[in-house]
């Protein structure tokens, strides 16, 4: 492994992480202004970092190629970097562009978080380079603040129309705990989960399929969505229930009843899974899961072969319940299994993949982390 002084030549000022999450259950919710569950992993990427005077942002990474990104703060515009390099270069675009006069600065990154793999690798690499210069300037931002911050840089300077869910899993989530997050007004409450307490793991299958949600399928989501809750004279979908829920599909063109339809029975199986949780009912939750899979695959159309065949697998085998995570077109799914078959399932799931020809997937089980923090 190379060094921060290697690289830079002298000493960080401090070492910073933010974690990757998994979303329990509220997908493609947030930019609906609806409600999620997720959970940080214990996964992170970490930053050491250390000002400059110059006005440099130079920029090198563990898992890159070898190279210093080197850029001049003053010049960022939307578009302008590319590769892994836009991430943190948006964030001190946004925090410039809010008025926090931010200058340039030293960075080494290295990151166990999956890339690719739906569990906001990027969000991590956003909110690790917030929280670092809100600490090194003494900026007077709090964690949500920081997460509409790195939203703000998603959204305008990357380019990906993401909601703000990502963004506040990796700042504001606790060690142990679930965050139950209204996105419309930020409301948050951290939900105790203790798996292992109840003899239960939640089991992470990355599939390897990679996606970029900056195709345009997700942007074309999102316009979907928009453009539904404005038919119906809403102010977004949060604001349709279930009960006005036939009424709505009645009214809207085919193509956007699927949509509708997803989003407004996924706020209803967060608002469910929360019930439960407060029930101490964990084992619950697995239905509410696999009928969260049948909604994004049938309904939102993010599944792919892929995820499908990880939740059958999982489910065949004797999870609890299973569904995709993250924006879709890939990426990763989740299993609540009962510890004793926590092996078999992972077993019976790697099997299946490799009867249907597909690349062996990576599986591992996660546990309800801390935000981001300084660590020296």
């Amino acid at each position: 492994m190379t060094d921060f002084q290697s690289v830079h030549g002298a000493a960080p000022t401090g070492v910073w992480a933010a974690p990757g999450r998994v979303n329990l259950i509220g997908e493609h919710t947030d930019y609906n202004d609806g409600f999620v569950l997720p959970i940080a992993l214990p996964h992170t990427t970490r930053a050491a970092v250390r000002l400059r005077t110059d006005g440099l942002l130079r920029l090198w990474s563990e898992q890159g190629d070898g190279r210093v990104t080197e850029l001049d703060v003053a010049g960022l515009t939307p578009g302008s970097v590319d590769g892994w390099a836009k991430y943190p270069a948006a964030v001190v675009w946004a925090l410039r562009e809010a008025g926090h006069q931010v200058g340039g600065a030293d960075f080494w990154f290295d990151s166990d978080v999956p890339t690719g793999a739906g569990l906001s690798s990027s969000a991590s690499l956003e909110c690790v380079v917030a929280t670092a210069y809100r600490d090194l300037y003494e900026l007077d931002l709090d964690a949500a603040a920081l997460a509409l911050l790195a939203q703000r840089a998603e959204n305008a300077f990357v380019g990906v129309p993401c909601g703000v869910m990502d963004q506040m899993a990796s700042m504001c989530c606790a060690e142990g705990g679930a965050l139950f997050l209204d996105t419309r007004d930020l409301a948050q409450r951290q939900v105790p989960l203790d798996l292992a307490g109840r003899g239960l793991r939640l089991l992470v299958i990355d599939t390897r399929v990679k996606h970029d949600l900056a195709d345009g399928a997700y942007a074309a989501l999102r316009a979907g969505c928009e453009r539904a809750a404005g038919l119906l004279g809403l102010p977004a979908l949060r604001d349709l229930d279930q009960a006005g829920l036939p009424a709505a599909l009645a009214v809207l063109p085919a193509e956007l009843r699927p949509l509708v339809r997803h989003v407004v029975t996924e706020d209803a199986r967060v608002e469910q899974a929360i019930a439960l949780l407060d029930a101490g009912d964990l084992t619950g939750l697995g239905p509410v899961l696999t009928a969260g899979h049948a909604s994004l695959r049938d309904d939102y159309g993010v599944s792919c072969p892929e995820t499908d065949l990880a939740v059958a697998a999982a489910v065949e085998a004797g999870a609890l319940g299973a569904r995709m995570t993250g924006g879709g077109f890939g990426g990763s799914v989740i299993a609540l299994v009962d510890a004793e078959r926590l092996d078999g399932i992972a077993a019976a799931v790697t099997g299946a993949f490799k009867a249907a020809g597909y690349a062996d997937p990576r599986t591992f089980t996660a546990t309800p982390a801390a935000g981001a923090r300084r660590l020296s």
